[in-house]
């Protein structure tokens, strides 16, 4: 596979670049007419194509040869946070977790969020950067903001974990995950979940959890516990 990657997320009804990455394949790196390329349509496909019209706003291409990637994960990982104030701070994470391997990622809205709206397109180009710059062709699903009430009703096949920093029993992450479980996890704003919204969680099936000793901020949470279950999930 070719050092850069490349985008295409409708490639087999419309084999062209979106004008993005057709700017980035004709103007950035000189490709011409003939050159190889490899796309992902980011569904878990790598395709290996030639271009054959090198337009900077919708370059087409030629399919030569599909590969199929097997996820080389057995589980499914959910990770539902509170946006923080900063987007970069919300990219950060976005950008980071889809390096490492994630599924789906939820902004959600909570009692005490700092950002009621956050810039979904933002995300999404993100994500996109990350999964080309790890040479991955699985794009995790974004979703648009959830209010927190709304979120915690939805179904989930597997086990459901909500960290907060409060005084009342909780488990580490580190001892109640179990390798190959799927896992969603609910990670508060900066001001953490309210105690109500602790208790409705937990009426709802989740199981609470702490992070660490350290009281750590929103996107970190996110980031440690992205981090948490791969490494769980990675030991013999």
């Amino acid at each position: 596979m070719s050092d850069t990657l490349f985008y295409s997320p409708d490639i087999i009804n419309n084999p062209q670049l979106p004008e993005i990455e057709s700017h980035h394949c004709v103007k950035v790196l000189r490709m011409r007419n003939g050159d190889l390329l490899t796309v992902t349509d980011g569904k878990g496909h790598f395709y290996q194509c030639t271009l054959i019209d090198a337009n900077p706003k919708h370059s087409t291409i030629s399919i030569i040869n599909k590969i199929d990637v097997k996820q080389p994960r057995n589980f499914i990982l959910h990770v539902a946070f509170a946006p923080t104030k900063q987007m970069d701070r919300n990219e950060w994470f976005v950008e980071k977790a889809t390096e490492i391997g994630i599924d789906r990622l939820t902004p959600i809205i909570s009692n005490y969020s700092e950002r009621k709206e956050i810039k979904f397109e933002r995300l999404i180009k993100t994500a996109i950067s990350a999964m080309k710059q790890s040479q991955q062709p699985f794009l995790p699903q974004i979703d648009e903001t959830v209010s927190f009430n709304d979120f915690i009703k939805l179904p989930f096949k597997g086990n459901k974990y909500i960290a907060h920093c409060y005084e009342t029993p909780k488990t580490p992450l580190t001892q109640i995950y179990k390798k190959g479980e799927n896992a969603l996890i609910l990670i508060g704003p900066e001001g953490d979940f309210s105690e109500e919204e602790v208790e409705r969680a937990i009426n709802s099936g989740f199981s609470p959890i702490s992070l660490g000793e350290s009281r750590l901020r929103t996107e970190t949470a996110s980031l440690v516990a992205t981090h948490t279950i791969h490494v769980i999930n990675s030991l013999s």
